[in-house]
C-alpha cells in the first residue's frame, strides 16, 4: 500500500547514528545519503529521514508510530539495545505481546526526535 514514509528531524547526524544502529539488526540500512537527507530500506528506500525546519512535534498520545518488520526475536532484542545505546528512549522492553497476537514479539523505543518506533517479529519463539 505505501511506497515510503518521510519524517522530519532536527539533526540528520544524530538520526543517522540512531537509525543505522537500530535498523541494522532488522536487515535495513542507509541506501541514500545527501546533505540533510537519509533513505533507509532493504533493496529500496522505504523510510526517508530529512532535516526539517519544523519537525512534527512529538506527541505520545497521538497514536502515531512506525513498526518495522524483524526477521527474528533476537533481532528485536538487538534493535532495542542498539536504539537505547544511540540516543533512543525505552517505550516498551522486548517481549511477547499476547494482547496483539499469539506470536507477537516486539520492542518499542522513542527516537531522538520523539517518534515512536517498534520492531516486530511474528515468528513462533
Amino acid at each position: 500500500m505505501l511506497d515510503h514514509v518521510s519524517i522530519g528531524v532536527r539533526d540528520t547526524d544524530a538520526s543517522k547514528r540512531f537509525y543505522d544502529a537500530a535498523l541494522e539488526p532488522l536487515g535495513y540500512s542507509c541506501l541514500s545519503q545527501s546533505p540533510g537527507s537519509l533513505g533507509y530500506g532493504a533493496g529500496t528506500v522505504s523510510l526517508w529521514v530529512n532535516e526539517a525546519a519544523r519537525p512534527v512535534a512529538a506527541d505520545k498520545d497521538s497514536g502515531l508510530h512506525f513498526c518495522f518488520a524483524a526477521p527474528t526475536r533476537e533481532s528485536v532484542d538487538t534493535f532495542q539495545a542498539n536504539a537505547l545505546r544511540t540516543g533512543g528512549r525505552d517505550n516498551g522492553a522486548p517481549g511477547p505481546r499476547a494482547d496483539y497476537g499469539e506470536n507477537y514479539y516486539a520492542a518499542f523505543v522513542i527516537d531522538p526526535d520523539g517518534y515512536r518506533i517498534e520492531a516486530y517479529c511474528g515468528a513462533a519463539g
